[in-house]
């Protein structure tokens, strides 16, 4: 398993939640040992008083703690029951007492048999007596690989021994990095004035060379050895538990999507008020229009208006998508997703959504206008706002996921609705268009054409 460094974490579902449909999503078998195994994980990291918590952090929601919201992380990971774990800085954006409490919390999970590897770039002394073997690396060369408290020797041996009032982290930190040269620079330039700044004067790069020579003239070689021994060495191999069908997946995103759709209101209750807000603006501006043929024009103007900027205000959307997005890219890199299991299942998830908008729109809209009173019409008028914002809804998706960005993403789907509206036969007929590209195919791909036909 591996677990990034920045927490991609779904804010309107609890705990418990998340990570059964991280299980649902990556593992096959029943329901039951899906529950079990998440259990497991929220033991393990000891998130217990927090699992039917909401995760919280957007909108106007609280999210819980930087240090929960790391272990959740680690324990989606965990319900894949890895042999290896990778982190990357799983003490990132925390405080000392959560910084510590993850790092016991990830020794306890090391003593159940999972291999822990992480990196990381600066702890406190009481996190660094908890590693059992570290590897310190100064652009790429190792300066040493070994246990813990054989590195404080090592360091010794080459010349720079720790000061007994000092952190063994800071000391190594301090030897290795060669950003502490400008401090030196800097010390040298202010030492006769404001003191004796002698205790950082350590030349960063003459320490790099030492200690990697050091290494690699005392403990490469059995290091080298012992790889080389471990990786002739047969064993059993490690079968994969399998994965969760295609069909299984997009049933499961389908579900998680409509779960999160419902709890943000930025997703489709912001949009409900607005395409609400605009019908009735627009039913009021085109209002008892009547039957006439001099009215057929007007009628068709407030078709197209009222069709064209509904589907334009679902751009208020995207803000929403592009977070789920960030969610699916964290899934697709550790395989537990793909695209268009992504894509159809966030489609599907939309459709009663989309409804809901198309039909309580439609209804102001089209009584208030006074189009003709047949309920057959009217569905027919309902169906066609429905298709149009099916098709803007997938059109979003696929913008979205490429750019996977808020305003490009904006830019682009408002540019290619505009010169669908364009191309649709209002303005001008689509016969009398010129056929290179606004004809052939633009003014058959645009969806406003067939809505206003």
């Amino acid at each position: 398993g591996y677990v990034d460094r920045e927490s991609t974490l779904i804010g309107s579902l609890t705990v418990r939640e998340m990570l059964y449909y991280s299980a649902l999503l990556q593992l096959p078998g029943f329901f039951s040992q899906k529950k079990s195994l998440v259990e497991d994980a929220i033991h393990a990291m000891s998130l217990g008083d927090y699992a039917d918590k909401l995760i919280g952090g957007h909108c106007f929601m609280k999210g819980l703690p930087s240090g929960e919201r790391r272990r959740i992380s680690i324990a989606r990971e965990l319900v894949m029951r890895p042999h290896v774990l990778f982190i990357d800085e799983p003490l990132y954006h925390l405080d000392s007492v959560s910084a510590l409490l993850m790092m016991v919390t990830l020794k306890k999970l090391a003593s159940t048999g999972c291999t822990i590897i992480f990196t990381m770039y600066q702890s406190s002394t009481e996190v660094f007596g908890l590693f059992d073997r570290i590897c310190l690396l100064s652009n790429g060369n190792t300066l040493f690989f070994g246990e813990t408290l054989a590195c404080l020797q090592h360091f010794a041996n080459a010349g720079f021994p720790c000061p007994i009032m000092q952190s063994p982290s800071d000391h190594f930190l301090r030897a290795i990095n060669t950003d502490f040269d400008r401090i030196i620079a800097m010390c040298k330039n202010w030492q006769d004035d404001h003191g004796d700044f002698s205790s950082v004067n350590m030349d960063t790069a003459v320490a790099i060379r030492t200690l990697e020579a050091t290494y690699r003239s005392n403990d490469a070689a059995e290091v080298e050895s012992t790889i080389q021994r471990l990786t002739d060495k047969e064993g059993p191999l490690l079968k994969s538990r399998g994965k969760a069908s295609g069909a299984t997946r997009i049933a499961v995103l389908t579900w998680r999507s409509l779960l999160i759709m419902s709890r943000e209101w930025k997703y489709f209750w912001l949009r409900l008020i607005l395409c609400m807000f605009f019908s009735l603006c627009v039913g009021t501006i085109f209002a008892n229009l009547g039957h006439s043929l001099s009215s057929v024009v007007v009628r068709v103007a407030a078709v197209f208006v009222f069709v064209s900027f509904t589907a334009l205000l679902s751009v208020a959307g995207l803000p929403a998508i592009i977070k789920e997005i960030k969610i699916y890219t964290h899934e697709q890199s550790n395989e537990h997703s793909g695209t268009l299991v992504f894509l159809l299942g966030n489609l599907f998830a939309s459709i009663p959504f989309l409804f809901l908008i198309s039909i309580s729109s439609s209804l102001v809209f089209y009584f208030l206008v006074g189009l003709r009173d047949e309920f057959s019409l009217l569905m027919y008028f309902v169906l066609n706002v429905f298709t149009c914002l099916l098709v803007n809804e997938g059109l979003m998706l696929v913008v979205a996921t490429i750019w996977q960005d808020i305003f490009w993403s904006i830019l682009t789907v408002i540019s290619v609705q505009v010169l669908m509206m364009l191309v649709s036969g209002y303005f001008r007929v689509r016969e009398t268009l010129p056929r290179a590209v606004w004809t052939y195919p633009m003014s058959y791909i645009a969806f406003h054409t067939y809505a206003v036909q």
